[in-house]
């Protein structure tokens, strides 16, 4: 269980708030100074500390706090702290606000105040705890996957795209056809390639081919092959997809856009493996082990009457469906590294890794709705290194708005209103009545109490709460919440 860590120099105070604490269930230890203090930090599961400014009788400077304070946060950058102030300390303790404290109280405080504030504190560190574990298995498991399994190089980070990998690479070793749906630019072509490369096939042919591009008066040839004379300009004999694939694996891409007449031809030979060549009566039969990908709603199409449901069904035997790149932010910040590592020196482009990408373009990447995927990501950080010239890449860089003006979520967007800006920074606000948000929601009132302790900055509450921008701003956006960004005047 997390514990509080109250440090003050009176032993009444140091009493009187474990008797608080443990009366409302939290578990307490205490320090009557710095040294103590921060030996406890390193030596126990701390999830909060409540701190005194002043630690000998007739000091009231606050420096001793300042120091205390700075120094929890070179032991563990994320523990929340709250201030407690008296003797004149309230200018410093707003100052070590903007520092990254949690909060700050007065001496006396209020008993359910400073309890309820506590115990929010310790919710969120348990929460980013959990993330934290979280995050620790999920590069183990991503470190045991990329041992045993070859991923072509897939650079990924999130639990969505652990488990999509997790299931091509189960399946990979059978033969039965695959069916990789998801929109375009999201990375279904490379999942093939994972397919391909962890398949008993894996050292015969892959051969791709964009089914959805083909007309029908080509498609038969394509595919099939066609004799020499069989149509106009046929001079020579030709092989088709499904020859030149035998033995290995043929990707067919966009198969959703396939025409009626195309899915008929391809039905039939995904039912006897047999086909003849365009302008031959000799049957030929093939083995060939068949991955297909669409963006296209297939369910629907079936339902609307332009996909046929006993083509889906062949296609369909194992289905992994790659989630949008908006919908696994994780993924973000590693796939613009890996951009920056490789890309670069093409069209007289600086040289691969020269360029950084600084804080407001991280942010700016991570509040893109990338509706693109992965595909414009990697083309938005060629632009930048072209355009930045080698040195740290901006917003302006990657085409895209600052980070902080532009929220994910239309829910959480910021407005600037001329009144004075509170020590805490700006307030979280409701949406106007009628918007469904519920002001009585124990996660709308965690969200509210996090930003407000970090000064309305959204990339610190989602820190403190162990969770990334882009779940933030959707919780705000459930929970109905607006910044109202206050400025000083």
């Amino acid at each position: 269980m997390l514990k509080v860590l109250i440090v003050d120099d009176q032993p009444a105070v140091r009493t009187a708030l474990q008797v608080l604490f443990d009366l409302n269930g939290l578990e307490s230890l205490t320090a009557a100074g710095p040294e103590e203090a921060l030996d406890l930090v390193a030596s126990e599961d701390i999830g909060a500390v409540v701190q005194d400014m002043n630690f000998t009788q007739h000091d009231t400077s606050g420096e001793s706090g300042v120091a205390l304070f700075r120094a929890v946060r070179n032991l563990d950058a994320d523990l929340p702290i709250v201030l407690l102030t008296a003797w004149g300390s309230f200018e410093i303790a707003v100052q070590l606000v903007k520092e990254g404290a949690n909060d700050y109280m007065a001496k006396p405080w209020d008993d359910e105040k400073l309890v309820r504030i506590v115990r929010k504190l310790l919710q969120l560190r348990g929460l980013q705890q959990e993330n934290i574990r979280f995050r620790a298995q999920g590069l183990r498991m991503r470190r045991t996957l990329a041992a045993r399994y070859d991923l072509c190089g897939l650079i990924y980070a999130s639990a969505q795209m652990q488990s999509v990998v997790s299931l091509a690479v189960t399946v990979a070793a059978s033969d039965v056809p695959v069916l990789i749906t998801g929109a375009n630019g999201a990375g279904k072509e490379k999942l093939a390639e994972i397919i391909q490369a962890n398949s008993r096939r894996k050292d015969r042919a892959f051969v791709k081919v964009n089914v959805g591009a083909l007309p029908d008066q080509l498609l038969e040839a394509e595919l099939f092959g066609a004799e020499a004379g069989a149509f106009t300009g046929a001079a020579k004999m030709r092989i088709g997809r499904f020859e030149a694939a035998a033995g290995g694996t043929l990707f067919l891409d966009e198969i959703g856009n396939l025409s009626p007449s195309g899915q008929a031809k391809l039905l039939r030979v995904l039912q006897t493996g047999e086909f003849e060549r365009l302008g031959s009566s000799t049957t030929r039969k093939v083995d060939v082990r068949i991955v297909s990908a669409t963006n296209v709603d297939l369910a629907r199409a079936i339902a609307e009457g332009t996909f046929r449901e006993d083509l889906f069904f062949r296609l369909n035997v194992i289905e992994l469906q790659i989630p949008p790149l908006a919908d696994r932010p994780d993924d973000i910040l590693p796939l613009a590294e890996h951009f920056l590592a490789t890309l670069g020196g093409q069209d007289g482009g600086t040289a691969p890794g020269s360029s950084t990408l600084g804080e407001p373009a991280r942010d700016a990447l991570l509040q893109y709705e990338w509706p693109g995927n992965v595909r414009e990501l990697g083309n938005r950080i060629h632009r930048a290194m072209l355009v930045s010239a080698g040195g740290t890449i901006t917003p302006a860089h990657l085409g895209l708005p600052p980070g902080n003006a532009a929220p994910r979520s239309p829910g959480a967007r910021l407005e600037a209103s001329a009144v004075p800006r509170s020590a805490t920074g700006p307030e979280p606000s409701a949406r106007p009545p009628g918007s469904g948000a519920d002001p009585a929601d124990p996660d709308r009132a965690m969200v509210e109490d996090a930003l407000r302790k970090a000064g309305g900055v959204v990339s610190k509450a989602a820190a403190e709460m162990g969770v990334s921008r882009q779940a933030l701003y959707r919780r705000m956006e459930r929970a109905g919440i607006v910044l109202e960004r206050r400025l000083k005047i």
